[in-house]
Formats: structure tokens, sequence, C-alpha cells
């Protein structure tokens, strides 16, 4: 039975064999590719990229996907990139709405003392009355000096 087979595919041994040799390469090609892009990856990440790109080396495939299953969520500059946003909306929303340095309580941009803590915060202008920061020597409104 085996000898039939072997008689039969005689003329195709060739392609049969250029197949086989074709197939091997696109292996290699392909093993090269998924540990390059996996280095690449975890380096964006900050994962260890020489560790990953050796687990996928040896294990192939199913190194890749515990990878996949273990990177981290984010690369770090997209964390940076979300944590200086973070950031910028704190410091957007203290200036639309301060609050008490020292008990951190809203506050309205008018009152010159923290109605719960009782924390000084600005000083009133000795001539028209208008709140003042307490660094400030002269009234921006009726130029009195303090």
């Amino acid at each position: 039975m085996n000898q039939v087979f072997g008689e039969l595919l005689k003329p195709y041994a060739a392609a049969i064999q250029l197949t086989q040799r074709l197939c091997v390469l696109f292996f290699i090609v392909f093993t090269i590719a998924l540990v390059f892009w996996t280095w690449r990856d975890a380096q964006r990440r900050g994962a260890m990229p020489w560790f990953w790109a050796l687990v996928v080396l040896i294990f192939n495939v199913p190194g890749w996907v515990i990878y996949m299953v273990v990177r981290p969520p984010e690369s770090r500059d997209d964390a940076r990139e979300r944590d200086l946003e973070i950031r910028s909306r704190e410091v957007e929303l203290a200036q639309n709405n301060p609050v008490c340095p020292a008990c951190f309580k809203p506050v309205d941009k008018e009152f010159l003392i923290c109605p719960s803590c009782m924390k000084k915060l600005k000083k009133e202008c000795t001539n028209c009355n208008k709140p003042l920061r307490l660094d400030w020597a002269v009234c921006p409104y009726c130029k009195t000096k303090q």
C-alpha cells in the first residue's frame, strides 16, 4: 500500500519538497517577526522586552499568547499622557472652583476667609472694600496702597 502511494506521488516529489521548504521558511520568518513584534511591544509598555522575546522565541505562538495575556494594558507613553491629562484637568478645576488651601473645601472667589476652617484667604481693600490677595501691596481696582 505504501509503495502504491510512493509511485503515485513520484511525479510530484519536487513540488512536495518545494512546499515543505517554503513552509519551513515561512515558519522561520513568522517566528522572527513574532519575536521582533513582541520585543518592540514589550519595550513600549515597559515589560522586560528581552525576557518576552526569549519566551516567544522558545515557545513561539503559545509564548506570544501568554505575553498577550500578561502584558501591561497601556504603553508608558499612554500612561504618561493620561497622567498629564488628569493633572491638567485638576488644575483647570482648581482655577474654576477654588478650594481652601488649609482644609481643601470649596470656597468662592470673593471670600475673605474660609467658612469651614476660618483661614484668611484674602484681605479687604481699605478704600473700596474689594477682596485682594494677601501679597498685593496696592489695590488694582482703586489704586490705593495697602
